[in-house]
């Protein structure tokens, strides 16, 4: 049960830094830069290969404007 919620939540995950990256018209090394990431870490968020710790859940939101909460689906 638990591995089902996770997957959903790295989903949600991927799915808006994607949304938001793209809706800036940033590239993802435009973000990266942004945020202080590398792009593979950015590229591996967005492909749901990486679960992002809370620092950089933080990083990205401060780079697109958007909350942690708006990042982890719960607008």
């Amino acid at each position: 049960m638990g591995t089902t919620k996770n997957t959903q939540s790295m989903e949600n995950i991927s799915e808006s830094v994607r949304t938001y990256r793209t809706k800036m018209g940033w590239s993802q090394l435009e973000l990266a830069n942004r945020a202080g990431l590398d792009r593979k870490t950015v590229n591996r968020v967005e492909n749901g290969r990486y679960a992002p710790s809370v620092e950089t859940l933080l990083l990205v939101g401060d780079a697109l404007g958007v909350s942690m909460n708006s990042l982890l689906g719960n607008k």
